[in-house]
């Protein structure tokens, strides 16, 4: 039998880092966790063990923290794109870096007190290649949102192990995991961008009559792609987080739609893109 390497990759998965720029009695923070991982000319450790091709992980780690003390960290795509072009730039072993954060939000509470935002987490990925070629996709996740009506369902197939009713009033409730891809990473408004994206998914999942959640992802896309035109790609993550009516005939109580039963799981789970028609190939870059 004959075997050969496939595709590999490593790295150093969540180094949690914490900047604090003080302006005098006001500090300012960021809280994100970054993860990088690095493909190239691999074979030799795989196959024989020989590390001469391989930049330590805890280097990696240690990378992360030194730039954020010289560089500091602002947008995070720009911060990522500067740790996988520097990968990449200085080791010949390096082919591709593929660098991914999340920013967590802390509300301020004083000059120097904070207080952790319990909303949705600020992502991203970017990938550089020794071609020169850097794909920047921006996103959040866990943006939790929910139509107390509004929504409906039916029309689908029923076979012989269908036992869900047709709605034409439901709840429609979900936590949005959403990523958008920048036709022109070192030109876009990675803040101003990120703001025009949450209010598009969020304003369109609420204006929305839904026939099916596919529908709402569409249109939630389609809206923010509409606004913004640095954005060629937009990908979406919708749970269907199911809320059924509670049955409280056997107490002689009515239950118009008013007492629900919060399912966590199973639950249904509804993915999709949209892009515009021209948008360039982001290949390998969703992963």
């Amino acid at each position: 039998m004959t075997v050969r390497l496939g595709a590999n990759r490593y790295g150093k998965a969540e180094t949690r880092l914490v900047r604090v720029v003080r302006e005098g009695p006001v500090h300012h923070v960021k809280d994100v966790n970054v993860s990088t991982s690095l493909s190239g000319d691999m074979e030799a450790v795989h196959l024989t063990g020989d590390n001469a091709a391989v930049l330590p992980t805890d280097s990696q780690k240690n990378t992360v923290y030194a730039f954020a003390r010289r560089h500091g960290v602002g947008q995070i795509e720009e911060f990522a794109l500067l740790l996988a072009r520097h990968f990449v730039a200085s080791q010949p072993s390096i082919h591709h870096a593929r660098v991914e954060i999340e920013e967590y939000g802390w509300n301020r509470a004083g000059p120097h007190s904070f207080v952790r935002d319990g909303g949705e987490v600020r992502t991203c990925v970017v990938h550089h290649d020794r071609d020169g070629r850097s794909t920047v996709l921006s996103g959040l996740k866990d943006l939790v949102v929910m139509n107390s009506t509004g929504s409906e369902f039916h029309g689908y197939i029923v076979d012989e192990y269908t036992t869900l009713q047709p709605t034409t009033d439901r709840i429609l409730a979900t936590a949005v995991a959403a990523r958008w891809r920048h036709t022109e990473p070192d030109a876009a408004p990675y803040g101003t961008s990120y703001a025009e994206v949450r209010r598009c998914l969020i304003e369109a999942f609420a204006g929305t009559h839904s026939l099916s959640l596919q529908q709402t992802l569409y249109t939630m896309a389609e809206r923010a792609l509409t606004a913004c035109p640095e954005v060629c790609e937009v990908r979406l993550a919708m749970p269907n987080r199911h809320h059924f009516p509670v049955d409280l005939s056997p107490f002689g109580l009515d239950n118009e739609n008013e007492v629900f039963y919060a399912a966590d799981r199973p639950y249904g789970l509804i993915e999709g893109g949209v892009l515009r028609e021209d948008a360039p190939d982001a290949g390998f870059a969703w992963e």
